[in-house]
């Protein structure tokens, strides 16, 4: 309108050279309006643009906020995938090590167990040695582990002699019947003597002289019902002392014979993994 307005009075002022003051007035009151109204129009839009301005601020400052909180909620999510990542490798590493520590009290209650049942047997037998204890013809001890039935080769055998006297070989055979009795036990019988040397047409060594006695021991236990193959014969002639050979009764003490209740090394942990690495089949 203002532009037509405009058009209006230029085209009056060219054309007539002069208007009416009312056309003027008119004109100039209808432009003034409009002017005032385009410039009140302008402040409006300037004040909207001014409102986008700042809502569309807020917006991306809003945007930035939800991005850093995402931006920390997946850090944090991260976070806790790597913790958990970890808790569950700490987890197998629990579950390992208990079942490690499971097999570990197993393993020790067999321990016991067979601890225990060895004492038991022990005990059995110190109950039935009692009487050949009490009367001094032989010894009962725990050596390296292993029961060792010790009888003093004084009274089984003469000086110099493999020969068994009446009262050893009683003595042997009343032993005899007592181990047999225990099923599926072995035994090893050892010759030993004082570190006096010997020289006979028998008898080149105390070695010697220590293996026949520990042979004839043997001999008398298979006569007295033990079975051949659960018994042995080995010497150590004067090389294993129990005592100082500096003393007399020093000697007869390492002048002994020693039934050794041979363990059941089956029986042990570990057994069948060392049958393995040995080779051997069950």
């Amino acid at each position: 309108m203002k532009r037509n307005a405009m058009l209006a009075f230029v085209t009056l002022v060219l054309l007539g050279g002069c208007v009416t003051k009312g056309t003027y007035n008119e004109l100039k009151a209808e432009y003034d309006d409009y002017k005032t109204k385009a410039e009140d129009r302008d402040q409006k839009n300037q004040a909207a643009i001014k409102d986008l301005e700042k809502a569309l601020a807020e917006e991306h400052s809003r945007y930035d906020a939800l991005a850093a909180e995402q931006a920390r909620l997946e850090s944090r999510i991260e976070a806790l995938n790597a913790e958990k990542a970890k808790l569950l490798t700490d987890k197998k590493g629990l579950e390992a090590a208990e079942a490690e520590m499971r097999e570990a009290l197993d393993e020790m209650m067999q321990r016991k167990a067979q601890a225990e049942a060895r004492i038991a047997e022990y005990t059995n037998l110190l109950e039935r040695f009692k009487a050949l204890i009490d009367s001094g013809k032989l010894k009962v001890r725990i050596i390296d582990g292993q029961m060792v039935v010790e009888l003093a080769t004084d009274v089984l055998f003469g000086s110099g002699s493999a020969d068994l006297s009446r009262a050893g070989k009683d003595a042997v055979t009343e032993v005899t019947a007592i181990l047999a009795s225990i099923p599926d036990r072995s035994y090893q019988v050892a010759g030993h003597t004082d570190n006096v040397p010997i020289r006979s047409s028998r008898f080149r060594s105390n070695w010697e002289l220590a293996f026949e006695r520990a042979y004839t021991v043997v001999r008398t236990m298979i006569d007295g019902g033990m079975p051949t193959n659960r018994i042995a014969a080995t010497s150590y002639g004067e090389f294993r002392p129990t005592a100082s050979n500096d003393t007399d009764e020093g000697k007869a003490l390492n002048r002994r014979i020693e039934i050794i209740v041979v363990p059941d090394l089956s029986k042990l942990p570990g057994a069948e993994e060392l049958q393995k690495l040995g080779g051997s089949e069950s």
